[in-house]
């Protein structure tokens, strides 16, 4: 199937967000059509998607392509490569994921092993597709993971969850620079807090916490970049008071931080 290039018919480029039904994927889809992008929108949850379209397509002069499936099933990735292989992406955006909270031993083993499928598993299998074409394109391009400011150091009662996002974050920044020689800039997102609805799926509490619209924004405006960024002011506050402790100390930190946060769902 003949791929669809940056100069179709309304002339923008073509954005993949993943984890486009809510909250910062929800967020950096709608900032990425006001930049210029048309958009393939991807999660588990049809209707959500679909609602986003219409609002988008309604106020901008670009397309939506929706495409449903879940990633925490092996067959996830190979139906949105599937369904969007006419096309040729200049930015991939891979915000789906989930996090759990709480004792480890406490939660259900197959929550755990899912959100490894989803945050690490897909992540893997995405990034290679995607990639490759744009390696094979020849024309370069932008692919954004999302870390977290859990994902430098242990956080008890989120051992797992921020297992998942050290896991990305390393992943980032191996890729870049494989990456780069090919042109395609890799950034690593690792935001705090954030006022979505991870908080209320995770059974955590959160104060200071950044915006949607204050990760998308930074998002969107780093793209063409390699890196790694920190949204909102709760991690970049953070980063600068725990960087120059050793990982010991940061855990330690971490597991005040994480209880507090945790405290009425303990």
């Amino acid at each position: 199937m003949s791929k669809v290039n940056s100069n179709s018919k309304i002339h923008r480029p073509w954005a993949l967000v993943t984890g486009a039904s809510e909250g910062i994927g929800r967020a950096i889809a709608e900032h990425l059509a006001i930049a210029g992008y048309n958009l393939t929108i991807c999660a588990r949850r049809g209707s959500l998607l679909r609602e986003l379209a219409a609002q988008i397509t309604q106020q901008r002069a670009c397309e939506v392509r929706v495409i449903e499936a879940d990633l925490s099933d092996p067959d996830g990735p190979a139906l949105l490569d599937q369904k969007s292989d006419d096309l040729a992406f200049s930015c991939v955006v891979l915000a789906a994921g989930f996090g759990t909270s709480g004792p480890f031993l406490d939660g259900e083993l197959s929550t755990e092993l899912k959100m490894i499928d989803v945050n690490c598993r897909a992540v893997v299998e995405t990034t290679h597709r995607f990639a490759k074409q744009m390696r094979d394109g020849g024309n370069g391009g932008s692919i954004v993971l999302f870390s977290s400011l859990v994902g430098f150091q242990g956080v008890p009662r989120a051992a797992n969850y921020a297992a998942t996002k050290g896991f990305v974050q390393v992943f980032a920044e191996g890729l870049r620079h494989e990456l780069k020689v090919h042109g395609i800039k890799v950034l690593a997102v690792a935001p705090g807090p954030v006022a979505s609805g991870f908080a209320s799926a995770a059974g955590m509490t959160m104060s200071n916490a950044a915006s949607t619209e204050d990760v998308a924004t930074e998002v969107v405006a780093s793209l063409g970049s390699s890196g790694t960024i920190r949204p909102g002011f709760l991690s970049k506050f953070l980063e600068s008071g725990l960087a120059l402790l050793p990982r010991r100390g940061r855990t330690a930190i971490m597991k005040h931080v994480m209880a507090g946060m945790t405290r009425e769902h303990a």
